[in-house]
């Protein structure tokens, strides 16, 4: 446990609907685990609520659209939250601090010694995406400088990738990712999980797993995580997926395996200084372990200035 911090609060923005529940509840309790005390913020202060098909798994399987049947779960036992995350969501939504959320336009950075912005990919989270006091409460951490002199850590993962990307720098008038390295949720996984949902899983819902559909005349993917977030870069090749050479490449981008509390071979983080990224909840264990390990040495060297 951490002893005589500078600031023990970390900030979560979170959608008021369809947050990923992975994403949010595993990086909730390591950071309570390590000490810290983690603050969320929604756009109105009503309580945020998770995209329930992660948690329950009701709906992902072909026959989901059927009110009796859709208890019946096989796919949507494999394709919902793992059992960790699903207990640490029971506990993260019973906690105070859950239950009264702060509002995006009263965020003050000197409040906080971290930011984690969480994705999740169902329709309902544009309002997170483009609220625009939150982009700019996002880019304002980016940019600020903590009393001992260094950026204050920032996490971001799926979908909460895009959120970094579209806050806009006042001094540079671009995204305060320019000029950094990142990953997201890659296209070849939204595109996977696209296509399974759309033509098998939830067939009557086909868009589902797309937060962003193409306009008539954009290519597949323009509006794709990976390439909306490609395109705030400064160059094509910040944006960071598993090389090939990777010895667990097959673990890391099957789709289908996750990282674990004590196994991080399934997972892909990509640092640059105080910033990390991450692309899915198969990689919310080791974010959220390497975010604590930042935090933790932000505060040591606050304390010994």
């Amino acid at each position: 446990m951490l002893q005589n911090l500078t600031s023990a609060k970390v900030i979560m923005p979170l959608p008021n609907n369809d947050f990923d529940p992975s994403e949010a509840a595993i990086t909730w309790q390591l950071l309570k685990n390590a000490g810290y005390e983690v603050i969320f913020a929604t756009v109105d202060g009503n309580v945020a609520q998770c995209d329930e098909l992660m948690i329950t798994g009701e709906g992902l399987d072909f026959w989901g659209w059927l009110p009796v049947l859709k208890k019946v779960r096989l796919f949507g036992l494999l394709l919902r939250a793992n059992s960790d995350a699903r207990a640490a969501y029971v506990r993260m939504i019973l906690h105070t601090n859950f239950q009264q959320p702060c509002l995006y336009a009263k965020l003050n950075v000197n409040d906080y010694c971290g930011l984690i912005l969480p994705g999740g990919h169902a329709p309902k989270i544009k309002a997170y995406l483009e609220d625009k006091a939150l982009q700019k409460f996002v880019a304002n951490f980016f940019e600020d400088i903590d009393k001992s002199g260094q950026h204050r850590p920032v996490a971001a993962i799926c979908h909460g990738v895009v959120l970094a990307a579209r806050a806009i720098s006042e001094q540079t008038k671009k995204s305060v990712l320019y000029g950094k390295k990142t990953t997201a949720l890659t296209w070849k996984l939204e595109k996977s999980a696209w296509h399974l949902t759309k033509y098998f899983i939830r067939f009557w819902d086909r868009n589902y797993y797309r937060t962003y559909l193409e306009l008539p005349d954009e290519p597949e993917g323009y509006r794709g995580v990976q390439q909306e977030v490609t395109r705030a870069l400064q160059n094509k090749d910040d944006f960071q997926d598993v090389p090939r050479n990777d010895k667990h490449y097959f673990l890391k981008t099957a789709g289908i395996f996750r990282d674990k509390s004590n196994n991080s071979k399934a997972a892909w983080v990509v640092e640059d200084g105080n910033y990390l990224s991450a692309r899915w909840p198969g990689d919310v264990h080791t974010l959220a372990k390497k975010f604590v390990e930042k935090l933790n040495k932000q505060q040591l060297i606050g304390n010994s200035k």
